[in-house]
């Protein structure tokens, strides 16, 4: 099974632009690898901050940029996105719960399970897991128990030592409480994010959390503690999962263009 993972889109409205970068240009170049690849996903995880300001036209110019690539596509919010916009945009994902409240779901694949969490507090940088969506985590967890899962989520639950982004991260509580679920079920084989704008592994609660590069910039590596400042000289990236049916396998792309033909 294949996963193909992108992140952190920041898809802006025509002629606006996300850290000084063409961010719908970034997203387009990476779906043209990716529709190259052979074989093909299985799955497409789009890991949140789809978009820069939440619109509904944000999100349609999103669905157009991914429709090259046939796997099926599973959302989340990150803390950029707007979740009435985003049921709007895919409300013909028969897979996204009804309502105005948490977008949190289960694709239960023969292979290897997939569990979709929403960490958004809207109107903040940083996430949070509220008391319901850890209750239908827990019930998830136990009703998957004879399989092996892939948790994705925007905010991650580690601290990564970029001490700009670790202060927008998912709530310390909220944190352990899924670290709890976590390390006592046992069979979740990875817990997938984004949020901070660069490639990060960490084991953690008897798992490893990876965290995908950004489509549209990166965030320069600075462990000093000085405010986020993007590194648009890098080139946007994404993460491609193989699971060979015992491991989980990844692989980071840097989507590069071709140079032009003298």
């Amino acid at each position: 099974m294949l996963i193909a993972q992108l992140s952190d889109f920041h898809v802006a409205a025509p002629g606006a632009a996300a850290a000084g970068n063409d961010s719908a240009a970034r997203l387009a170049l990476c779906v043209r690898e990716l529709a190259r690849m052979e074989p093909q996903p299985d799955a497409l995880l789009a890991t949140g901050d789809l978009v820069e300001g939440g619109t509904l036209a944000e999100y349609l110019q999103v669905r157009e940029l991914l429709a090259p690539i046939a796997a099926p596509l599973y959302v989340i919010p990150g803390n950029h996105d707007k979740r009435i916009a985003m049921r709007t945009a895919f409300a013909d994902h028969g897979y996204l719960p009804g309502g105005e409240g948490a977008i949190c779901y289960a694709v239960e694949d023969d292979q290897l399970g997939l569990i979709a969490l929403d960490t958004l507090v809207e109107g903040a940088d940083g996430g949070e897991l509220d008391a319901a969506q850890l209750a239908w985590l827990e019930t998830t967890l136990q009703r998957m128990a004879g399989r092996r899962l892939v948790v994705f989520m925007h905010h991650p639950p580690i601290r990564t030592g970029i001490r700009c982004m670790d202060e927008l991260a998912l709530e310390p509580r909220s944190a352990r409480r899924l670290g709890e679920l976590v390390g006592r079920h046992g069979h979740v084989e990875a817990i997938l994010c984004g949020h901070v704008h660069r490639p990060i592994h960490a084991s953690w609660n008897g798992t490893r959390v990876s965290v995908c590069p950004s489509t549209s910039y990166q965030g320069i590596l600075n462990l000093r503690g000085d405010p986020f400042d993007a590194a648009t000289a890098e080139p946007p990236g994404y993460h491609v999962h193989y699971w060979d049916g015992s491991r989980l396998i990844t692989h980071m792309v840097v989507a590069v263009a071709a140079e032009p033909k003298q």
